[in-house]
């Protein structure tokens, strides 16, 4: 029988490897410990066992792959899964795993007691954090409580962006734990860690591995509505667990189960130097795209630029699409010579672009909705050219607001969005920032 038709993952020779992990084998590979299961690679109905997907591709003599999780391994007839689990939690006698030096706000505080709360009664929770309430810190205490009852932990994100911020400061935060960090293109070899930092689509390996799961940015696109990714995070879940759900900007879902009080929710309206979040300012421009095409900015758009040519103050612009970013760049070098750089999803240069914008490098970038969210550059002001354009959803205008006035030398700025149109998505995120901050008001107010 050839090869070619199954993917073989590694050999495992540590048991532990296995535990709440399913590695992709041949159907004829024999379990390597008596505690090894051996798992279908589809079940009765012909969903794969992996993704719980029904989409398949033919191999010759009958066989057949799933074509879902194809960039996972093959996922054939051919194959199947080894998986075993893990043992009894072994407690480290309570001492603590946490060597973050920080404190957190009495608000902070509230909000990470609640979420040991909800672990200890095995309840999922929705922690409605605005954009740099410092929903990180907050996290510390609740996988460090945890970690002390030999429970398994991963944060996932569906973005890689965010996972490779939050990787230094969680290694910081824990230095004396090793941290696996996983990803599509990761470096490190997978192996048994306590603490798992992943993107979400990682989880799609593990089954019934983690006592305590925290997805990061819920909202973000790819998990927002993707069956596969939700029936992945579910299945990486052990059967007595909890799921803590971080967000700025909850789905529509979320929001439901919380106001049908199936959801626990924790509000942290306040950033974590005690202001509010910035507000939408908007500006009435003509068909920009006309404009666009001979070579020139809107003229609102082009007196604002140039102020920060003579400030010196440090911008993003961000545009619908990919296509715009280049001409934009071009029209902007014919009104002043400032710095700026074009950084997009697919772009090779990603990080090292971002990289030169948090190095104070370049004055500014003209970008698209992939910087919406995860990255943190301080003391920056927010230009949105096009904001009535369908491609920015309500969360997304909201999380663009949000990269504004995030650190301590600089707790407000600008946040200016170019239309020719106000839309519902407009009115509604603009009503969410006015929301959060009135919670936050009351809240400075001891309401």
């Amino acid at each position: 029988m050839s090869t070619a038709f199954f993917c073989v993952l590694k050999i495992v020779t540590d048991i532990s490897d296995y535990y709440g992990r399913l590695c992709l084998k041949s159907r004829f590979d024999s379990a390597e410990d008596a505690k090894i299961q051996v798992l279908p690679p589809f079940d009765k109905q012909g969903h794969c066992y992996r993704c719980g997907q029904k989409n398949h591709a033919d191999l010759p003599n009958g066989e057949f792959f799933c074509t879902v999780c194809l960039q996972m391994g093959r996922n054939s007839s051919l194959a199947c899964f080894h998986w075993a689990k893990e043992p009894a939690a072994d407690a480290r006698n309570g001492q603590s795993w946490l060597t973050w030096q920080g404190t957190l706000t009495g608000k902070q505080q509230q909000v990470a007691s609640e979420i040991i709360e909800s672990i200890d009664s095995g309840q999922d929770r929705l922690v409605w954090a605005v954009t740099g309430a410092g929903k990180t810190e907050m996290i510390f205490p609740a996988i460090n409580h945890a970690l002390k009852q030999g429970k398994r932990v991963a944060m996932v994100s569906p973005r890689i962006d965010v996972i490779l911020e939050l990787a230094p400061r969680l290694r910081s935060a824990f230095s004396d734990l090793d941290l696996l960090l996983l990803y599509g293109d990761t470096p490190e070899k997978y192996h048994y860690t306590k603490l798992v930092l992943a993107t979400t689509h990682q989880l799609l390996k593990f089954k019934e591995a983690f006592d305590l799961l925290i997805i990061d940015e819920v909202d973000s696109f790819p998990f927002r509505g993707d069956p596969m990714l939700a029936f992945a995070a579910e299945k990486a879940k052990k059967p007595q667990s909890s799921t803590i759900y971080l967000t700025a900007t909850p789905t529509a879902q979320l929001i439901k189960e919380y106001r049908q009080k199936q959801l626990p929710a924790s509000f942290l309206p306040l950033r974590f130097h005690g202001h509010l979040l910035p507000v939408l300012t908007f500006t009435r421009i003509g068909d920009w795209h006309k404009q666009l095409t001979k070579g020139r900015l809107p003229k609102k758009l082009v007196d604002q630029i140039l102020l920060y040519a003579g400030s010196g103050q440090r911008f993003l612009l961000f545009l619908p699409r990919v296509k715009d970013l280049a001409p934009v760049l071009k029209a902007i070098s014919k009104i002043t010579d400032i710095k700026g750089l074009a950084v997009h999803a697919a772009d090779p240069q990603r990080k090292e672009k971002v990289q030169q914008m948090r190095d104070k490098s370049v004055q500014f970038l003209v970008t698209t909705t992939i910087l919406e969210r995860g990255v943190t550059f301080p003391g920056i002001d927010v230009l949105i050219l096009g904001a009535d354009d369908e491609i920015f959803s309500t969360n997304a205008i909201v999380q663009i607001a949000g990269r504004v006035g995030r650190n301590n030398d600089r707790q407000t700025g600008l946040v200016l969005a170019f239309i020719e149109e106000q839309t519902r998505a407009l009115k509604a995120a603009a009503a969410q920032i006015v929301f959060m901050n009135q919670k936050g008001q009351a809240q400075r107010d001891g309401q």
